[in-house]
């Protein structure tokens, strides 16, 4: 009888994990994600009790809006509207336009390029259609806000950056007496 000499104490585990490997990948089959059983958000489907497909959002779920939908202009630009664009100005225009428009916000403070003043007549003569559309897609260095700024909301602040405009060029003369009085009280 012939005896078989053992095998070299490293040759086993690497024949060992090549059996593993080569038994892992026999039993794999084909995977198609492409054409895999799905349900469409119509289809009836058995599976769940009133027999479709479509579920109901989780309670408190945060709806989303597309940002690329357009939304018309609103026909009033009332207080709460502006005060809507104030909010959504302080939130996402501030760090690089600054408070008042003036284009010396906190990032210009720290060496990126200053923005536009939205007293500068160019601005100032811009329509809001091109204001929204700068907003949305962006402008020379600024990049679109479209994303982070829900559509309703660039009308906001496009009304809040025409009462930023008004405010830039106003006369004191030209005030109420009112406010006129309020800024004497000021000085």
């Amino acid at each position: 009888m012939r005896r078989v000499a053992p095998l070299a104490p490293t040759l086993a585990p690497t024949l060992a994990l090549s059996l593993a490997l080569g038994l892992t990948l026999a039993g794999c089959g084909e995977a198609n994600m492409r054409d895999q059983p799905r349900a469409k958000t119509w289809d009836a489907n058995r599976f769940f009790p009133q027999g479709m497909t479509m579920r109901a959002p989780v309670p408190g779920t945060v709806p989303r809006t597309d940002p690329a939908r357009y939304v018309p202009r609103p026909a009033l630009i009332d207080a709460a509207l502006l005060a809507r664009g104030r909010e959504r100005y302080g939130i996402a225009c501030t760090p690089c336009h600054g408070r008042s428009g003036d284009g010396k916000g906190m990032i210009v403070a720290r060496g990126f390029p200053a923005a536009p003043a939205f007293a500068e007549e160019r601005l100032a003569a811009a329509s809001s259609d091109r204001l929204y559309a700068a907003i949305t897609q962006g402008h020379r260095a600024m990049f679109g806000m479209g994303a982070q700024v829900a559509p309703a909301d660039r009308w906001a602040i496009v009304a809040y950056l025409r009462a930023l405009q008004l405010s830039q060029g106003a006369r004191v003369a030209s005030l109420p007496g009112e406010d006129r009085a309020k800024l004497e009280a000021i000085r």
